[in-house]
């Protein structure tokens, strides 16, 4: 087969460096401007997967995926250690678990690569883009799901970002993955630059999706409370923290005010017996149609259930605007079938709530239709997606409620920051973030941070936003067909090298 050669390398040398470059490449998940460091990094598994045999390949795809989502994902260890009060030998076992068990799907798809490669430089990068989309793909479909840290969050602000309102953030993987086949494939320097200029030549004529409409001018003010994580929970701080949350929202001068995800910490039941009538009165100054109230509250009670929910007050309503979460996270909200042991280890407020409706209706206000998300829920843009299905009821604003303080001072605040932004550009809309400890933030349509409060500090923020209208290609096919046309793509991609191996073997049969 007409491939470039490869020195050879010992197992473990090889392993190292593909281990090496997963982890490096995270860097472009905080600091995006670093997207190119990604792509190189990319560019190095396929330049030893495309000479590697399959079994080769598949530990090369291992080690990668590993060391990719361990110095991701390395934060979680805080919560299941510091709050949670597990082992620390135990807490870092249970992260590289977690890492070499996501990366299985790239393990898999290095090994089809490497099966099904024929030589030719345009099969084989369509076939290793489409292997990289649907190895993606399974880590955000199976199980639930856990899509952090896909590869096209680091191209929020690369030349690729223009593809997010066409393709989406699976999308752009794919074409960072294509690129970075591209070059590690084609021997010839001139022919892997005129491939590269003519796949972004392509994203540039895709261009930026220029139909959405703005609404008006709506005034914000967004809360961060920064409670720290550790006294969220106990008795004897929820008199100061419920008072604080309070003289904030009093004292709040935006039209719509944002508090973050459970900046109530008590049930509806517990409340009352702590402080009578407190929702009663923070509600008060919203009793006004012209402004409102959106804050994060778990409710329920053993009979019903528990949700992670949020509440919106606005006008003389019968009663408040309910919004539940309904993307749940593993061993924080839900307890996986066969884990109860390891979630009894940890003392962390656990529970299995309740799911909310999978396309709630917006809260309108001011001619908005603001679509609340709890946490990472703003991860799912397929899940988003439903709720713009019908262009009259489809949201014209984003607000994200968020509580990552169980992460401490870590890099998870920035990538879940780059996110959020990811969202904005797929469906045009602003994403205003009230987050416990950061990042507390508004965010326009084109992904830019307009403003933005430091982490760790109690603070308000003061803003304008515009809701926007029209829907994003994504948005249209994303609401209809959810995230079967990645599974389609991939498979169509796949089939590509497959075929002319296939046809070659024929031919010399």
């Amino acid at each position: 087969m007409n491939l470039p050669r490869r020195r050879s390398l010992p197992a473990w040398a090889d392993l190292s460096l593909s281990a090496g470059l997963g982890a490096l490449q995270t860097i472009a998940f905080v600091h995006t401007g670093w997207w190119w460091l990604q792509l190189l990094c990319i560019a190095g598994l396929a330049h030893r997967v495309f000479a590697a045999s399959v079994r080769r390949a598949a530990a090369l795809g291992l080690a990668f995926g590993t060391a990719w989502l361990a110095a991701g994902v390395w934060w979680l260890f805080i919560s299941m250690h510091r709050y949670g009060n597990l082992p620390a030998w135990m807490a870092a076992l249970a992260v590289l678990a977690l890492a070499l068990a996501l990366a299985l799907y790239l393990a898999l798809a290095m090994a089809a690569v490497a099966r099904w490669r024929s030589g030719s430089a345009g099969h084989d990068v369509a076939g290793f883009a489409a292997a990289w989309l649907l190895a993606e793909l399974a880590r955000t479909w199976l199980f639930t799901g856990f899509p952090w840290l896909a590869s096209g969050y680091a191209h929020v602000d690369s030349p690729l970002a223009v593809l997010a309102p066409w393709v989406g953030v699976l999308g752009i993987g794919a074409a960072a993955a294509a690129l970075a086949a591209l070059w590690a494939h084609v021997r010839s320097q001139r022919a892997a630059t005129a491939g590269s200029v003519l796949l972004l030549a392509l994203a540039a004529w895709a261009g930026p999706w220029p139909h959405s409409v703005a609404g008006a001018t709506v005034s914000v003010t967004l809360l961060q409370t920064n409670v720290p994580q550790d006294e969220k929970f106990m008795v004897e701080q929820l008199p100061t923290t419920l008072r604080s949350l309070a003289a904030d929202v009093t004292a709040a001068r935006g039209q719509l005010v944002v508090a973050p995800e459970t900046a109530v910490p008590l049930l509806p039941s517990q409340l009352d017996e702590l402080a009578p009538g407190y929702m009663k009165a923070m509600a008060e100054p919203f009793a006004t149609p012209e402004r409102a109230l959106i804050v994060g509250v778990p409710l329920g009670d053993y009979d019903r259930g528990y949700s992670n929910s949020v509440l919106g007050f606005s006008g003389a309503r019968t009663a408040p605007y309910r919004y539940d979460k309904q993307h749940l996270v593993p061993f924080g909200e839900f307890i996986p079938t066969g884990f109860r042991w390891f979630t009894t280890l940890l003392n962390i407020p656990l529970g299995d709530f309740t799911r909310g409706e999978r396309n709630p209706p917006s809260f309108a206000f001011a001619g908005e239709r603001i679509a609340p998300n709890i946490c990472y829920e703003d991860l799912y843009g397929d899940e988003l997606a439903l709720r713009f299905a019908d262009d009259a009821s489809a949201p014209t604003l984003f607000a994200n409620l968020s509580n990552i303080g169980w992460f401490g001072d870590t890099i998870a605040i920035e990538q879940h920051l780059n996110i959020s932004r990811m969202r904005t550009l797929e469906f045009q809309r602003p994403m205003l973030r009230a987050t416990n400890t950061g990042a507390t933030a508004v965010i326009d349509h084109r992904a830019r941070v307009l403003a933005q409060l430091a982490p760790f500090t109690r603070g308000v923020l003061d803003a304008h936003v515009q809701g926007r209208r029209g829907n994003t290609p994504y948005a249209w096919w994303a609401s209809r067909a959810g995230l079967w046309p990645y599974l389609a793509l991939g498979l169509v991609g796949c089939a590509a090298p497959w075929r002319r191996r296939a046809l070659r073997r024929g031919a010399t049969a």
